[in-house]
């Protein structure tokens, strides 16, 4: 079921194999919005490291953004599942202009008081600034609660635009545009623009999310998507919470879909740790001012960018499975790198091979979800996987700023001590992708994926 009524599913069949209109208006808000995306990458982390040099505070702001995957997510997949996710993804955008407003008239009256950009870079930092500290905080907290629906309705919407067998094309193009927009072009704008005033950022970033939210807006079609049809179905959905086990179980119960998630889980949550205080370790350990971090950042860009073009390629040479593999294998050794490293540009290069594999395990799993999870469910499946895949960061960021803390109070000098979450990051991801290994293979992935092209094949007839 692509759309609500049967009649409009057959009669764009044609479009979604074509893309069509809907699905370039869908990416051109997901290249503005992650232009915003990228000039906040900067902007963020450089302003809460001005306001406060402790890598547990640094991190908790972190944690404050992640925590609504923790506690969020899946009465957000029920609310995909009943909500018409345009409507969805229009709301949350206008939500995150007006909060990037607010942040933004706040620095604006407060920039007086911060030290200056380049200062930070040096380490030159005051007292704690406990309004722009709160400020931050509370903003990223809510930030939180806007991604988790934002995004979710995002990857639901899509296999209402998009064929099946066009997906991991529509995916890679997304997840292309996105880095070129996020980590290539957000960033070093981001730089020039915090250094003509920290305010300046924030606004432009909030017109960013105004002119996503147009975009989405002006979608044509209803994408909401009603439970199936039973014999003995009285018209009624069932409850709230009814419908969060629905999700969950279905989830539980798949073979592949459950240890991927998993997977994931520990993946993210591992990385979390060793980069929790990543602007920190930028500062302290490579000595980086706002336009070399810029530079660093933009290195995820370049890789991601060359991973969104191959990623079908090599996926269809080695196999899907192989190729989680791989971006399993990459990340323990990326992570134990840049512990060592102690030149940006050898960072910079792990990060770009690092963004590659992440964006080929992206468009293979993404793509897949969106193939066998039966549409009904999407919002609530995808909620669940993402709980399972999101949900670990909040505690994985707050031990990560514990293990710096923790470390320096223990007599470690402030360079080993931020190294040191790279140390434990990389030795638990190596475990991960041996337990891996036989848990996601080609022919488990690909009978899955038949599976659920034939299932919804069936439905549509």
């Amino acid at each position: 079921m692509a759309e609500t009524a049967e009649s409009s599913q057959q009669g764009t069949v044609q479009h979604k194999i074509r893309l069509g209109r809907n699905y370039w208006k869908l990416w051109t808000a997901s290249v503005v919005s992650n232009l915003g995306d990228g000039v906040a990458i900067i902007v963020y982390p450089w302003l809460a490291s001005s306001v406060t040099r402790s890598a547990l505070l640094v991190a908790l702001i972190a944690v404050a953004q992640r925590i609504p995957w923790l506690i969020f997510t899946l009465p957000a997949g029920v609310i995909t599942d009943r909500v018409d996710r345009r409507k969805i993804m229009t709301s949350a955008a206008v939500f995150r202009t007006v909060l990037t407003l607010v942040v933004a008239g706040i620095v604006f009256v407060n920039q007086g008081t911060l030290p200056s950009p380049g200062d930070v870079g040096t380490g030159v930092v005051g007292d704690l600034n406990t309004t722009m500290y709160l400020t931050l905080l509370i903003s990223a907290l809510l930030f939180g609660f806007a991604e988790v629906l934002y995004d979710n309705a995002s990857q639901t919407i899509l296999p209402a635009i998009v064929a099946p067998e066009g997906l991991e094309k529509a995916n890679g193009r997304l997840w292309g545009a996105e880095m070129v927009m996020n980590q290539f072009v957000g960033p070093p704008l981001g730089s020039v623009l915090v250094g003509v005033a920290f305010a300046l950022p924030f606004f432009f970033d909030a017109g960013t999310f105004a002119i996503a939210a147009a975009l989405i807006f002006a979608l044509s079609g209803a994408f909401t998507v009603g439970p199936p049809q039973r014999e003995d179905d009285t018209g009624e959905r069932p409850g709230f919470w009814a419908e969060i086990k629905e999700g969950v179980k279905w989830l539980w119960e798949h073979p592949l879909l459950r240890p991927m998630a998993i997977i994931l889980g520990l993946l993210n949550g591992l990385l979390a740790v060793a980069f929790a205080t990543m602007v920190l370790f930028a500062q302290d350990v490579l000595h980086l001012a706002p336009t070399l971090f810029a530079v660093l950042m933009m290195a995820g860009a370049s890789g991601g960018v060359l991973g969104s073009v191959l990623a079908p390629k090599i996926s269809k040479r080695i196999g899907s499975g192989t190729s989680l593999h791989l971006t399993l294998l990459v990340m323990p050794l990326v992570t134990l790198v840049v512990g060592l490293a102690s030149h940006w540009l050898l960072v910079w290069a792990m990060f770009f091979i690092a963004a590659f594999a992440g964006v080929l395990w992206n468009v293979i799993t993404v793509s897949l979800r969106q193939t066998i999870i039966p549409d009904y469910l999407l919002g609530r499946v995808n909620s669940v996987y993402r709980l399972f895949a999101w949900g670990t960061m909040p505690i994985a960021l707050g031990l990560g700023g514990l293990i710096v803390t923790g470390s320096e109070a223990a007599g470690v000098d402030r360079v080993m001590a931020l190294r040191l979450p790279y140390f434990v990051a990389a030795s638990a991801l190596f475990v991960v992708f041996l337990w891996a290994m036989p848990r996601l293979t080609t022919e488990k992935i690909e009978t899955a994926r038949a599976a659920g092209i034939a299932a919804k094949e069936e439905q549509t007839t």
